[in-house]
C-alpha cells in the first residue's frame, strides 16, 4: 500500500510540475462563460421567487366606489365556484404599501389625495385565467382587471430557455476543454516518447506509464474550473457596483450574489472530469503507437 501511495504521489507531483499556464488559462476563460451565464440565471431565478407565481388576478372597483359596493363584490366572488380565494385590499392600506416605496410619498403628497381604488386579490381555481380575467372585468362596479403573474410567467419562462442555452454553451465548451486537454497531452507524451520507449524496456507497466498524464489532465482541467470560478466571482465584483447604485435607486438592496459552495465544487469537479476524459483518450491513442524498437 505505501509503495502504491508513494507512485501516485511520485506521478501527481509530476503532473503539478509540468501544468501549463496556458492552456490552464484558455480552459477556465472558456469554461467562465457558462458559469457566468449559469450565476447570473441562479440570481434572475431568486428575484422571480420572490414574487408569487401564483395566477392572482387583481380586481379594480370604481374610484368612486362606496364600501357597499364593494362588499356586494366581495359577496359575487366568493359565491364563484372558479375562485378559490378572495382577498380585499382597501384604498387607504394600497396607498400605504405604495408609500414605503422611495419617491412616491412626494408624488403623493403633489396630488393631494389617495388617487388608488379599493381593490380584490383573487385566486383562481383552474387555469384559464384569461376567461376568468374577461368575465369579472364585466361585473358592475369594475374599473379594471389585471392578472399578476403573467409578466413573473414570462420571466420565468426566459430563465428556462436561458438555463438550456447555457447548458448547449456548456456542452460545446466541455467538448472544446476536451480537444484543448487531447491535444495538451498528444503533445506531452511525443515529448518523452524516447522516456516512454526506455521505461517500457526496463518494465514499466502501462498503468505506470499512463498514471502522470491522467494526473496532468486532471489537474488542467480542476486548474482551469478554479480559475473560471475567480473570473466570474470578479465579473459579479464589478457588475456590483453599477447593480447596487440602480438597486438603490429603487430602495433595494438587491446584489448578484456568487455561486454556492456546491455549485462552485462542481465546477472544478466537472472541469477536472472532462481534463481528465481528455487525457484518457489521447493516451489510449498515442502509446499503442509508442513500443521500443
Amino acid at each position: 500500500m505505501n509503495a502504491w501511495l508513494r507512485q501516485h504521489g511520485q506521478a501527481a507531483g509530476a503532473a503539478l510540475r509540468r501544468l501549463g499556464m496556458l492552456n490552464t488559462a484558455v480552459i477556465g476563460v472558456a469554461l467562465s462563460l457558462p458559469t457566468g451565464g449559469y450565476a447570473l440565471l441562479e440570481n434572475l431565478r431568486g428575484v422571480a421567487g420572490r414574487f408569487a407565481l401564483d395566477s392572482d388576478i387583481s380586481v379594480f372597483l370604481q374610484p368612486g366606489a362606496k364600501r357597499a359596493d364593494a362588499d356586494a363584490l366581495g359577496t359575487t366572488l366568493r359565491a364563484d365556484r372558479r375562485i378559490a380565494k378572495v382577498r380585499f385590499i382597501p384604498r387607504d392600506q394600497a396607498l400605504k404599501e405604495l408609500t414605503s416605496v422611495q419617491g412616491v410619498p412626494e408624488v403623493v403628497a403633489a396630488l393631494g389625495r389617495n388617487p388608488l381604488p379599493d381593490a380584490f386579490v383573487v385566486t383562481p381555481r383552474g387555469e384559464d385565467i384569461g376567461a376568468l380575467a374577461r368575465e369579472l372585468a364585466a361585473l358592475p362596479g369594475v374599473a379594471h382587471v389585471q392578472a399578476d403573474a403573467a409578466w413573473a410567467r414570462r420571466l420565468a419562462a426566459m430563465a428556462n430557455i436561458g438555463r438550456v442555452a447555457i447548458w448547449l454553451l456548456s456542452a460545446l465548451l466541455g467538448a472544446g476543454l476536451v480537444a484543448v486537454t487531447f491535444n495538451t497531452i498528444r503533445l506531452e507524451i511525443l515529448t518523452r516518447r524516447a522516456e516512454i520507449e526506455v521505461s517500457k524496456l526496463i518494465g514499466a507497466t502501462d498503468a505506470f506509464i499512463r498514471r502522470p498524464f491522467y494526473y496532468l489532465g486532471l489537474f488542467q482541467g480542476a486548474a482551469g474550473g478554479i480559475l473560471a470560478l475567480g473570473i466570474v466571482a470578479a465579473g459579479l465584483g464589478l457588475l456590483n457596483r453599477e447593480v447596487r447604485a440602480l438597486a438603490q435607486s429603487y430602495g433595494s438592496a438587491f446584489r448578484l450574489d456568487f455561486l454556492g459552495p456546491l455549485d462552485a465544487l462542481a465546477v472544478v469537479v466537472f472541469a477536472g472530469l472532462l481534463g481528465s476524459l481528455g487525457a484518457q483518450l489521447a493516451v489510449a491513442q498515442q502509446l499503442r503507437e509508442i513500443e521500443p524498437a
